[in-house]
């Protein structure tokens, strides 16, 4: 009998290992197979509530995980791409399309998982297109996905014999608030509702539940599933926070609506299980599918009072960083071309400013080394390169109407001025990563090299600020003296690197340490030098 139960342990966490690695294989292959295109999906069609549901509809389909598209929301409200609203659409959607996981798991291929396997395998391993092994890893995560269910339904036919386990399924009937619980415990435990609620059609496709009891455990998996939208959110923006409340509020309201409505609700899907004539994982997939829609139609007119709710939930201001481009209105570029070049110049200038907060941040990370000055740094570094594309798009259309030659001149500076920013943003995502690995590799940097480099970051960070100011206000003398103190951050490169060649000489640093420093002040002096491109660009001293 022993030997029965580690048998029946070991199938059941090693099947439920599988089915969790091939729903990730297979979302992986997906995403890959999308391309970059899921954020531009959130982004683009969040504009109304209902197309933000249809847009967590997809890309919950295309990476088969409600969670992981719920954590991709919380990073874009985060980011300033999306409002709270947009986002509380998107998460409706999200626990829709992870029903799709439940009605592929109804399909009974079982049977044929491991040819299935075998045939993402050839795909992985046998072919070097990226396509057809993007492909590969879709069939493969979805052969082992059946293959895992296989193992975990295996693992869990002996159960039936267990009185322990006949006595829980008892006063599971008895007691649904009991099966709430438990499906969201067990959700928390494996973070994945699509892997619970795949156990709990092996459960009752082998009779060892019955619908009474399973219901209750399936509101509580819907539950249990927001968890990793609660972890993505710890030390997060108050937005990101928000969001991930909407999705405990959203779950929590419909488990509350659906367990007043339990007895009709489990006479529905007992009538469809036979009009329809379903297998058990089929009926507990189309309970799932209804849960999460009906859920979802309900709320959906009262998307603004769960705003309300979690705002005054989690209080604060929101420092939410504008991603979006605020001033490039196309209609200027056919009407006024010079409006239009204005109002790409006010766009630069804020992009500038985030280069400024982005050197900040990257400055405060290196002295603190907390995440949250890392994370806030390559947002901003994100946004730059956001508002590089705009920009340069913009400038480039506005580049075929008929400017004057002094607009001409500004035209091409601007032009020049967004790439110099965007490589400072470039520069201190360097930055980000060598302190990342100082950090991982646990390289000590002495404490006179700190204070050198702190020394130097303050000028570089006021240099910047200079040339922005000078580009503002098209300040000849504050350009002039950014290339002044351009020359004192070379001087001052070529003085740092010598004093760290006595140190390592003298033992005093460690090699790893010289190559983390020596890189850090390289980047520090090219930022310099870019704030001199900009400052030229002013002087009109460009070559």
């Amino acid at each position: 009998m022993e030997l029965d139960v580690q048998k029946m342990i070991f199938e059941f966490i090693g099947g439920l290992g599988i089915f969790l690695f091939g729903i990730k294989f297979m979302g992986d292959g997906l995403q890959k197979s999308a391309g970059d295109k899921l954020r531009d999906i959130l982004d683009r069609f969040t504009t109304n509530p209902l197309m933000g549901v249809l847009a967590g509809v997809i890309v919950t389909i295309l990476i088969q995980s409600s969670s992981g598209t719920t954590v991709i929301t919380v990073g874009l409200v985060s980011a300033g791409f999306m409002t709270l609203r947009q986002a509380i659409g998107v998460i409706m959607g999200a626990n829709i399309g992870t029903t799709v996981t439940a009605f592929i798991i109804g399909i009974k291929v079982g049977d044929y998982a491991l040819p299935i396997i075998a045939v993402g395998a050839i795909l992985i391993f046998f072919f070097k297109n990226n396509r057809i092994q993007n492909f590969g890893n879709i069939v493969f995560g979805f052969g082992a996905l059946f293959f895992g269910l296989e193992l975990m339904s295996s693992g869990m036919k002996p159960l039936r014999s267990l009185e322990a386990f006949q006595e829980l399924t008892v006063s599971l009937s008895s007691n649904p608030i009991l099966g709430v619980v438990i499906g969201t415990v067990f959700t928390v435990i494996v973070q994945s509702s699509s892997a619970t609620i795949g156990i709990l059609q092996g459960l009752f496709a082998e009779n060892l539940i019955n619908l009474d009891a399973a219901l209750p455990v399936l509101f509580g998996d819907n539950i249990g599933t927001t968890i990793t939208a609660v972890l993505a959110a710890i030390g997060a923006s108050v937005a990101a926070r928000r969001a991930a409340a909407t999705h405990v509020l959203f779950n929590l309201i419909g488990t509350t609506i659906f367990m007043i409505l339990l007895v009709p609700f489990t006479s529905v899907v007992g009538y469809l299980q036979n009009a329809m004539n379903l297998n058990p994982e089929m009926t507990i997939a189309f309970a799932h599918g209804i849960f999460n829609t009906t859920n979802t139609l309900i709320q959906l007119p009262f998307i603004g009072l769960l705003a309300l709710i979690v705002t005054k939930l989690i209080p604060g201001e929101d420092s939410i960083i504008e991603y979006k481009a605020k001033h490039l209105d196309p209609h200027f570029i056919q009407q006024s071309p010079s409006i239009a070049l204005g109002q790409a110049k006010e766009e630069v200038l804020r992009m500038g400013q985030f280069a400024v907060l982005g050197l900040e941040e990257t400055n405060n990370f290196l002295k603190t080394s907390q995440t949250k000055h890392s994370q806030t740094a390559l947002q901003l570094e994100d946004a730059i390169n956001n508002l590089d594309r705009k920009i340069t798009d913009y400038l480039v259309d506005l580049a075929s109407h008929s400017l004057s030659h002094h607009e001409s001149e500004e035209h091409s500076a601007l032009m020049d001025t967004v790439r110099d920013i965007e490589r400072i943003g470039d520069h201190f995502e360097n930055i980000v990563e060598l302190v990342d690995y100082k950090q991982a590799n646990k390289v000590k940097i002495t404490d006179t090299a700190m204070s050198d480099l702190e020394e130097m970051f303050n000028l570089t960070i006021s240099t910047v600020k200079e040339a922005m100011q000078a580009l503002d206000h098209k300040d000849k003398d504050a350009a002039r003296h950014v290339v002044e103190k351009e020359d004192l951050i070379d001087k001052m490169e070529r003085k740092l690197r010598k004093q760290h060649i006595i140190r390592i000489n003298e033992g005093s640093c460690s090699g790893q340490a010289g190559i983390v420093y020596v890189d850090i002040i390289s980047n520090l002096e090219r930022i310099g030098d870019h704030a001199v491109n900009i400052a030229e660009a002013v002087l009109g001293e460009r070559h």
